[in-house]
């Protein structure tokens, strides 16, 4: 609750502690100046907001190539917002020489986050991990996704819903080329996937690592 001012032309200026993210904002008064006359004015001030989105029809794929072969990263960070009328698509896919890839699905309405470690004989407790999030996301809207990875701990979020894994094994030498593919895969049948159907919507703010990857693509 806010308290307002008592008189025609002072201002009472609020900050709120903590950042809200919001389509519709509700007014409800609670009490009116006794003393005055009944009204409300009020004011809205937010940050910055930058939005660069990019449209896939379906048959197209955006591929970002690291400056280095065969990175390792201990740590890895990708966020980005998708909508999408359609139930099934590929939203990212990377993968390594040894069978090893991450795979970001839509399945029937559902993101389904594959993590294959190639070889079932060096790893055979952990070679395939399926994390499943999320349900009706074919609906137009937008929504998060975040995806952290770091050493063997795997943070899987979508719309603030988060599934927090922990790899046995050495799931943090994953082997994985230096191509991450969004919307599709590149060379169809040359992963283990499983409906190999490209993704047909929207994608808002792709970021890898810090890296705005639709921004890259726009300069070329």
């Amino acid at each position: 609750a806010f308290s307002g001012n008592t008189n025609a032309d002072s201002v009472v200026y609020h900050k709120l502690q903590h950042s809200i993210r919001a389509r519709f904002l509700r007014f409800v008064p609670l009490d009116w100046n006794p003393n005055g006359r009944i009204g409300m004015r009020i004011e809205m001030y937010g940050c910055t907001y930058r939005s660069e989105v990019v449209g896939f029809d379906g048959k197209s794929c955006l591929i970002y190539t690291f400056n280095q072969k065969n990175m390792n990263a201990l740590k890895d960070v990708i966020s980005l917002k998708f909508k999408t009328m359609q139930s099934d698509g590929i939203l990212l896919h990377r993968e390594g020489q040894n069978g090893d890839h991450i795979t970001l699905e839509l399945i029937k309405g559902k993101l389904s986050l594959f993590i294959n470690l190639g070889d079932t004989k060096t790893h055979p407790s952990n070679a395939q991990i399926n994390i499943m999030l999320g349900s009706l996301l074919d609906d137009q809207h937008w929504h998060s996704v975040l995806i952290e990875h770091f050493n063997n701990q795997v943070n899987f979020t979508v719309d603030k819903h988060t599934h927090h894994f922990h790899a046995k094994g050495e799931f943090n030498y994953l082997d994985l080329d230096y191509e991450l593919s969004f919307g599709g895969i590149p060379v169809p049948g040359k992963s283990g996937t499983l409906s190999r159907r490209n993704f047909h919507g929207c994608f808002e703010n792709i970021y890898y690592n810090g890296v705005n990857i639709i921004d890259l693509a726009r300069r070329h």
